[in-house]
């Protein structure tokens, strides 16, 4: 299958494997608004983890970093949306004043009586750069205690890190209310592109009008989404090629042997949980724009072993395989959620196992077989993607002479 998508070996195939799959997501969802737009927000949720999944992919998949709480930038990135879009900057103006008067007063003078009343209201892809850097700064800082960690003991503390970011969020809102607490930040405005809401303006139910052509706000969303993905994907294969990705293979492969060959593993280390959690933050601040709203809720540790259990599933370090297993682990609940439970009602009457219930069954059974029959991934890498052919021993004929 890996040479379909072999662009040096198989060009023809390769080009023609990305056209057939181009033409197939551009047309999808207009064939799924057949059978309503819920499958398309469906597919919108799925481009968003794939996004994540390629995150992480850069730090479990290439530099062999495993992390468990890759979430908490998720949530960073689309905090970030929610505080600088939103209302809800006039709340913690608000809070400032009534708690701390000195403080606040300086504050409500520095930004202005406008943005005391409203809030800050800045556009989504002035915010977007900005969560990037606020994620990748924090994964510096989650790199830089874990440097000499690896195995059980670094996938320990990024869990901790993961669980400290969703319970900050879940308690700063007192005595400062910033993040409004387990009742999350809602009226997040829409992403605007050249004016035009992905939303939809109101009265328009949810109907995006672009000149004489409308369409609904979910496949504005998709066609953005899948925009990101694409680039997103560009990103991933244009540093999984370059030096920057190899030497992060080689820290993957024998981490002794790469500092011993030259290769800074302290700097490569922090600069792949930095990248990584930098595309983690632009999916959060989509995901906070998309949904409109953001609760702690959303970011759990089940969420970051959701994205953990799509980079093992498709195959780690292999960035199609990575984009299968986001696509499988993030679609089919939703399916399952829509066709088993009426499926049990036509054939039973009544409901035996609930589609949530199911879900979870079919994760750890899923991953228990591919552990057992497919360790690699149900995509892996193939072995020239690891290191390059020049490197690999090649025995040389026998000729019968011997080598003086």
């Amino acid at each position: 299958m890996a040479n379909y998508f072999n662009v040096k070996e198989n060009p023809r195939k390769a080009y023609a494997g990305l056209i057939l799959i181009g033409l197939i997501a551009v047309a999808f969802p207009f064939i799924a608004a057949n059978f309503g737009n819920s499958w398309v927000r469906i597919m919108n949720f799925a481009l968003l983890y794939i996004m994540l999944a390629l995150g992480l992919n850069i730090v479990v998949g290439f530099a062999g970093l495993l992390d468990l709480g890759y979430i908490a930038f998720y949530a960073l990135g689309a905090y970030m949306v929610g505080l600088l879009a939103s209302p809800q900057f006039a709340v913690v103006l608000e809070s400032f004043v009534n708690e701390y008067p000195l403080v606040g007063n300086s504050l409500v003078w520095l930004f202005g009586e406008e943005i005391a009343k409203n809030g800050i209201h800045l556009s989504v892809w002035f915010i977007v750069p900005l969560a990037a850097a606020f994620a990748a700064l924090f994964g510096i800082l989650l790199g830089l205690p874990v440097l000499k960690l690896r195995g059980d003991y670094l996938a320990i503390v990024t869990l901790g890190f993961g669980e400290i970011i969703r319970i900050f969020m879940n308690n700063l809102n007192a005595p400062v209310n910033i993040t409004n607490g387990p009742q999350g930040i809602n009226l997040i405005d829409p992403i605007r592109i050249f004016g035009v809401s992905l939303a939809g303006e109101s009265g328009s139910n949810a109907t995006v009008h672009i000149g004489s052509f409308s369409m609904p706000s979910v496949n504005a969303y998709y066609f953005l989404f899948l925009a990101l993905c694409i680039g997103t994907i560009f990103v991933s294969v244009r540093v999984q090629n370059s030096r920057l990705g190899r030497a992060w293979v080689a820290i993957r492969e024998d981490e002794i042997a790469a500092k011993a060959m030259g290769i800074n593993t302290r700097n490569m280390k922090l600069l792949a949980f930095a990248m990584g959690a930098s595309f983690g933050g632009i999916a959060g601040a989509m995901f906070a724009s998309f949904q409109g709203f953001v609760s702690p809720e959303s970011f759990s540790i089940t969420e970051s072993i959701a994205i953990v259990a799509m980079v093992v599933l498709g195959g780690m370090g292999h960035i199609p395989g990575v984009i299968l297993g986001g696509l499988l682990l993030a679609a089919l609940p939703e399916l399952l959620r829509h066709t088993v439970e009426p499926v049990q009602l036509a054939l039973f009457g009544k409901i035996l196992i609930e589609a949530e219930v199911l879900r979870q069954l079919l994760y750890g059974l899923a991953l228990v077989l591919i552990m057992l029959y497919r360790p690699s991934g149900l995509w892996p890498a193939p072995r020239h993607e690891d290191r390059p052919d020049a490197d690999v021993d090649k025995p040389e004929k026998a000729t019968g002479v011997v080598a003086a």
